[in-house]
């Protein structure tokens, strides 16, 4: 019998387009003879709309923006609970959603309230993972190295602007990275080289959160790692990023192609087998599960620190993730499958929990 599954993006957030960019690769690459393929939209207004079962492959990223006319519940997704071959209900929900309201642990929450099994992460490593000063201050409690941060609320900013600035001169220096605490994809991130560059960077990030964190800047490569699995869980092979420009931004990852990737990343069996280690106990730290991508700094002193990780790491076949997979031997219609199976075997394992005393 054919897997019922219902593919979750759009959504609303900064990354509303990269997640209809990774939904359109994911439909590209599923099989109709095992999958019946359920197109769940949200709008960037955050509406829930239900698109037609697909029989084919769409043809283009606009097919996927259906009208907001045909909104829903998302309470609708419990449809039915009965078992059999004419449930009405979704066996499998695969939210293929990037950045706040969707890979933040909040519609993870509601897939467990209703008890729909769901690909990826849980609401704890979704809602940590997304925040980088959450998941930053766990990194530091397993022991993990990384570069010295801090961070600030708009509010605090807002009544000692010149003492933040003065905090990240002596805590951190230049050049420093200013990041939104809860967005990816590299959007509203700024390199500091000097004050009159921070004040630009704050006011930059706080567009898109009330918290934002700076990062010590390092010369370092960027090597990047994919770890699959649950409880059990496996890396891919080592990639390296090399931006062409001052570092990785949005523009580089999605626009202007100025970037290139090296996989498998020139590192040595030793350096390799050390950001396994360190990307799995990150893994861990974080009680994911499906998937993340570890990021990571390597100084020519060959130590590594750990950056951060992606709880939904970018998932076109031309993304990073996928590709390391591809290059371990795992191609992109099998990793979705894996990443459906492994979503299943965590239902079940969550269904022995007992909720009565």
């Amino acid at each position: 019998m054919k897997t019922k599954l219902g593919l979750l993006y759009g959504g609303k957030s900064a990354e509303h387009n990269v997640s209809l960019q990774t939904a359109y690769a994911v439909l590209k690459a599923l099989d109709l003879e095992k999958f019946d393929i359920h197109p769940i939209y949200i709008t960037e207004e955050g509406q829930w709309v239900n698109g037609p079962q697909l029989t084919a492959p769409v043809e283009s990223v606009k097919e996927l923006a259906y009208a907001s006319e045909q909104t829903f519940s998302p309470l609708a997704l419990s449809a039915a609970a009965e078992a059999g071959e004419n449930r009405e209900g979704y066996d499998v929900i695969f939210p293929l959603l990037h950045g706040p309201n969707g890979e933040d642990g909040t519609v993870q929450g509601m897939l467990e309230l209703l008890n729909i099994p769901y690909v990826g992460n849980g609401v704890l490593a979704s809602s940590a993972g997304m925040d980088k000063v959450i998941m930053k201050n766990i990194f530091a409690q397993a022991g993990l190295p990384q570069v010295k941060y801090t961070w600030f609320v708009r509010t605090q900013w807002e009544k000692d602007t010149e003492g933040a600035y003065q905090k990240v001169e002596e805590e951190l220096g230049y050049p420093c990275f200013v990041k939104p605490a809860n967005l990816g994809s590299s959007v509203g991130i700024s390199k500091c080289t000097s004050k009159e560059e921070l004040k630009a960077a704050f006011i930059e990030a706080f567009q898109f959160d009330r918290k934002i964190i700076v990062e010590e800047g390092v010369t370092a490569r960027e090597v990047e790692i994919g770890v699959l699995g649950n409880d059990e869980p496996k890396c891919s092979v080592a990639g390296e990023i090399i931006p062409k420009k001052a570092f990785y931004d949005y523009k580089a990852k999605y626009e202007d192609g100025e970037t290139a990737m090296v996989i498998p990343a020139d590192i040595s069996a030793e350096e390799y087998s050390s950001l396994k280690e360190m990307a799995i106990d990150a893994f861990k730290s974080l009680d994911c599960s499906g998937l993340v991508r570890a990021d990571f700094f390597l100084t020519k002193e060959g130590e590594f620190y750990i950056n951060e990780v992606n709880t939904m790491p970018g998932f076109t076949p031309f993304s990073m993730f996928p590709l390391l997979w591809k290059h371990t031997g795992v191609d992109y219609p099998q990793l979705i499958e894996n990443l459906v199976e492994l979503a299943q075997q965590r239902h079940v394992e969550k269904q022995k929990i007992k909720y009565t005393f």
